[in-house]
């Protein structure tokens, strides 16, 4: 179990959740035509394609962080640029909104999606909105990404770009896992050609362009030593 401490984005409080269950997203285009084009795409790179879509993979709660940095093992891991929601409480109004970013192991990923979303840790903003509070907004947020010190352009899309908040909470509930600890972790939007995702730094912003507020993570890449043995 982790706990989490939220700043609520238009309202002067804050929040504490401790995160019993964290669940990541998979191929969660909301077009879907579009998702089966990318699975091809990366089956032709050695992943395993999903046995249906979208996906859903339960990682270890642990694995929720709030952090600015994470160490990697190897130099072929990656972030993702993605929102999350965290279920806080029992009332509809205890469900927040925030940037997230699923920093995942690619050469594991060619054994098993659930293994590498289990390798890395979940990076969670620090400001989150409640998600009542954006209404019919919340489609029209802007996600986007930078990596690295220069800070160079890796993804750039729409909440809407994504299957939405209010259906993934749908499926939690059809699950029974709309509890207060939970948490999910959306999917995430296409990168950029030619920008190098395995940086040593990474960046994602979660905007709402009608207010100008913002959720971000920011978190800088550390290689371990090598192993002995």
């Amino acid at each position: 179990m982790t706990r989490l401490t939220f700043d609520i984005i238009g309202r002067d409080e804050t929040v504490d959740v401790d995160i019993q269950r964290l669940y990541n997203a998979g191929y969660a285009g909301r077009d879907q035509e579009q998702v089966r084009l990318h699975i091809d795409e990366l089956a032709a790179l050695g992943v395993p394609a999903p046995s249906t879509t979208p996906s859903l993979y339960p990682v270890s709660p642990y694995l929720a962080r709030q952090t600015g940095l994470v160490d990697a093992q190897h130099a072929q891991t990656s972030g993702e640029a993605e929102w999350g929601v965290v279920i806080a409480g029992p009332r509809p109004e205890d469900v927040l909104l925030t940037a997230a970013c699923d920093h995942t192991d690619r050469a594991l990923e060619v054994h098993g999606v659930a293994w590498s979303k289990n390798a890395g840790p979940d990076v969670l903003g620090r400001r989150a909105w409640r998600l009542v509070d954006l209404g019919d907004r919340v489609d029209r947020l802007r996600l986007r990404a930078w990596v690295g010190a220069g800070r160079v352009l890796i993804q750039d899309g729409r909440v809407g770009d994504l299957l939405s908040p209010s259906s993934w909470l749908d499926v939690l509930r059809e699950r029974g896992e709309h509890e207060p600890g939970v948490a999910l972790i959306s999917g995430t939007i296409p990168m950029i050609e030619g920008v190098d995702q395995f940086a040593d730094r990474w960046e994602v912003e979660l905007l709402d362009e009608a207010t100008g507020e913002t959720s971000r993570v920011v978190y800088d890449v550390a290689r371990m030593p090598e192993p002995i043995g």
